[in-house]
């Protein structure tokens, strides 16, 4: 199972990278992808949105689920990953790279201090 280190995790599947600029990269976890199976939508309509953490933020469709994705922190929404649209299988060969799902602006960075480490988030799944 891959969980970067360098990444922060939240109970309902999602990672954030978080960059120098206060802005922050958001996915779904190798684990959630897994479990969701070949990923065939990804719908975000909140660009441009002030969303707290823990609201939804978009789905994601896999053949046999839809899923709603949450927001691990509170931010506005500045860019949604365009290419997902014509490949939304990325989210499943390149969770925590090419497949990431939104660009945010963090509201509070200290926020991300309540999420968790690789090995918190490792626990919780159970790999």
């Amino acid at each position: 199972m891959n969980l970067p280190a360098e990444l922060k995790y939240s109970k309902d599947h999602e990672w954030i990278k978080v960059n120098d600029d206060n802005t922050a990269l958001i996915g779904i976890t190798d684990f959630a992808q897994g479990e969701l199976g070949d990923i065939v939508y990804v719908e975000v309509e909140t660009e441009g949105d002030d969303i707290n953490q823990g609201e939804v933020f978009g789905t994601i469709e896999a053949v046999k689920t839809v899923s709603d994705l949450y927001m691990p922190v509170d931010g506005t929404v500045l860019e949604v990953n365009s290419t997902l649209e014509d490949q939304p299988e990325l989210v499943n060969s390149s969770p925590y790279e090419d497949g990431w799902i939104i660009k945010i602006k963090i509201n509070d960075l200290s926020a991300i201090e309540n999420l968790l480490s690789a090995d918190q988030y490792r626990e919780i799944i159970g790999a």
